[in-house]
């Protein structure tokens, strides 16, 4: 695991100090969904992704109900929504079947939800190392939000505070739509 990490480092630190960051988009990153598939971003090139980190033992939890209606309205849309589980803030199980129980039987999620990712610090998953490097964000706590262009590019962000069927991230999703 230390192994892959340092490849990993070195990756991303060859691609910032290259320029080649500058080129990297949301759609060249991948991760592992909850039920252990490889999810690639790139099948997404050319939509819009809606990102939150999440975790299922948190204040924010009850956010994933106003995720799942961004999900129900937008579902005819090729709006993409990606909850990336973490336990960064110590608040998500480690065990990705008690997640799947909070995120199917009380909150019925209909978008994809990865398996837990470290998204701050040196171990953060490779998103969310970009996203800190190449646009000065990262995620202050759990339920922060992200929203990508049709490019990959970061559109916009917000605070846990804010609800993902907030009108603001409604306006900034219409836009892109």
């Amino acid at each position: 695991m230390k192994f892959i990490r340092l490849i990993t480092f070195l990756l991303m630190f060859f691609y910032w100090n290259t320029g080649y960051a500058k080129n990297m988009t949301i759609y060249d990153f991948s991760f592992e969904d909850i039920d252990g598939n490889s999810v690639y971003l790139n099948k997404f090139e050319g939509t819009p992704i809606f990102m939150v980190n999440t975790a299922s033992r948190c204040g924010f939890t009850p956010q994933y109900e106003n995720l799942q209606n961004l999900f129900l309205n937008y579902k005819d849309t090729d709006l993409t929504i990606l909850a990336i589980t973490s336990n960064s803030f110590n608040q998500e199980y480690s065990s990705t079947e008690d997640i799947k129980k909070i995120c199917l039987v009380n909150y019925d999620v209909g978008f994809i939800t990865s398996s837990p990712l470290s998204v701050k610090g040196d171990d953060a998953h490779q998103i969310f190392s970009w996203l800190k490097t190449e646009y000065g964000k990262s995620p202050k706590w759990n339920f922060y939000k992200f929203l990508f262009d049709r490019s990959g590019r970061l559109n916009s962000s917000w605070s846990s505070m804010t609800k993902p069927d907030n009108s603001k991230i409604l306006s900034k999703i219409d836009n892109l739509l």
